[in-house]
Formats: structure tokens, sequence, C-alpha cells
């Protein structure tokens, strides 16, 4: 999904206007391969990690998905997280000197730490946990804009790059949004395992019943947030307007709907479904900007 939404930044949003609307764009398709590889190899490090902390957790809730001491052993899957982490941060370095902007650096290596930590300590703290996946998960598709747009910005192209960059960041704030909701749905359903390895996520901490409403008020966030959108900025557009709705808004509400008589683990797990699915079918409606800036 991160490589399949980095990708559709740059060749259904940047690329299709670089004739029409003087986009520049900076890496070479090989040297763009090179990001979303550092990308997701810095994810796929975060998911080992996090497998290794939870071994106890995930013989409870998902026993048919542990991995750790059944396919790999606890001490290489730290050796791999090490390794991806360094080659996706050291690739991130090489890119990022090769643009000029060496400080962009940071951002893998940021990344990179706030997987560990959230895997080590901050998944034990309500919502904190939650929030630090979810920022990890939308710098993701900033960093497409600020490694193809920033360096290419000049003082006669700035309104344009700043434009695209504007909506880069809009569909990042709408993945972190979407994630945060889904990481809160999960802890729901993984409350069973939780209490017994005594993780404080929201559930443990409150119970589910208090719990729930949080998040049936939470995800009604992304709701509001794309109805204005829609409403402010694409309402001309009945195409691009119908395919929200439909899409993206319609199934939003149906998972606050759900989320008010939720109850027992294939609820969530059903819930946290939809919410996978309003992420992929946002991030294909990049494929319909052409239609929304041309005409």
């Amino acid at each position: 999904m991160i490589a399949f939404t980095q990708y559709l930044v740059k060749y259904a949003l940047l690329l299709p206007f670089r004739e029409s609307h003087s986009v520049l764009v900076t890496l070479s398709d090989f040297h763009f391969f090179l990001l979303v590889l550092a990308t997701v190899l810095i994810a796929a490090g975060g998911y080992v990690i996090n497998d290794v902390y939870d071994v106890e957790t995930d013989r409870i809730n998902k026993p048919e998905k542990l991995i750790i001491n059944k396919y790999i052993s606890e001490k290489n899957a730290s050796t791999l997280f090490i390794i991806l982490n360094i080659i996706g941060v050291g690739i991130g370095f090489y890119l990022a000197n090769g643009i000029g902007k060496s400080a962009f650096f940071s951002i893998f290596f940021i990344a990179s730490a706030l997987l560990y930590i959230y895997s080590s300590s901050l998944k034990q703290i309500p919502v904190v946990g939650n929030v630090v996946v979810s920022i990890v998960v939308a710098l993701s598709i900033l960093l497409v804009g600020l490694f193809e747009l920033v360096p290419a910005m000049n003082f006669y192209n700035k309104a344009i790059q700043t434009t695209f960059l504007k909506i880069i960041i809009d569909y990042a704030v709408f993945a972190f949004m979407i994630n945060l909701v889904r990481e809160m749905v999960k802890d729901l359903e993984d409350i069973e395992g939780d209490q017994q390895a005594e993780i404080q996520t929201l559930p443990v901490l409150l119970g589910r019943e208090r719990a729930n409403k949080i998040v049936f008020f939470t995800s009604l966030v992304p709701i509001l947030f794309i109805t204005y959108y829609v409403v402010t900025y694409l309402f001309k557009q009945q195409l691009v307007v119908g395919y929200f709705l439909i899409l993206v808004i319609a199934p939003l509400i149906y998972v606050s709907i759900k989320l008010l008589g939720a109850k027992e683990k294939t609820d969530y797990k059903h819930i946290s479904l939809i919410l996978k699915l309003v992420m992929l079918t946002g991030m294909l409606s990049l494929l319909l900007y052409k239609f929304i800036i041309l005409n």
C-alpha cells in the first residue's frame, strides 16, 4: 500500500502536469524507485520489531499469524530489523545528499526510530502509540512531495509547486486520520491479548464500551474533513464528487454506524478491513486529479 501510494502521487498526480502546468520533479525513475524502496524497507523493519515485541499478545489475538519463534527466532528477527533499517536509512542518506537537501535524511532516521520506540514502549501509552504509527504513515506520502517538488522549487514556479505540495499534504492528513481510526479499532479488536500482556491501550484502560464511544467520535473527524474538502474544492466536479461520496464518505459513515453496535472481535475485524479499503479508494482518487485541475 505504501509503495502503491507513493507511485500514485508521482505518476498520477505530478507527472501528468509536467507539461500543462510546468510542474517540475526532481528524481529520475530509478532514484524514485530507491525512495520507495527505502520507505518500504523501514516500514518492513517496523513490522518485524513490532512482531518481536508482540509475541505474547499475538499468541492470544492472532495465533494463526504468529511468525516469531515459529518461522524465525527473536534473535534473527532483531538482526533482520537492524539490516532493513540500515539499508533503508542508508538509501535515504544517499538520496537526500543527491538532491542537495541533506537535512531530509533525518526523516528516514526519525521514522525508523519512531517505529522502534513505538514497538518497545509507546504502544503501551493509550492513543500515543496510535498517533505515532499514523504520523509515520503520513510521512511516507509527504516524502514524495518533499523529495520531488521542494528541490525543484524556484522563484518562478513556487506557486504551482506549492499548490501540488498542498495537495500531497492533504492526502497525508487523510492517511493520518484513517490510519489513526484503524489503529484504535485494532486496539478494540486485540483487547484480550493486551490485557493479559498488561499493555495499557485505551480499551484496557477505560474498558471496551467507553473506548468504543471515543473511537466512534474519532471516526467522525475524517468524515467531516473529507466532506468539507469536497464541498470547498471539488463541488463543481460531478464525477469526482460522486466518487468521494460513494467510495470514501459512504464507507466511513458505514464504519461509524457499525462502531455504535460493535461488541465482538469479528465486528472490529470487519471495520478494520473497511477502513483499509477506504485508504485504498482514497488514494486511488489521485487518478482523478487531471479532471479536477484541468476542468
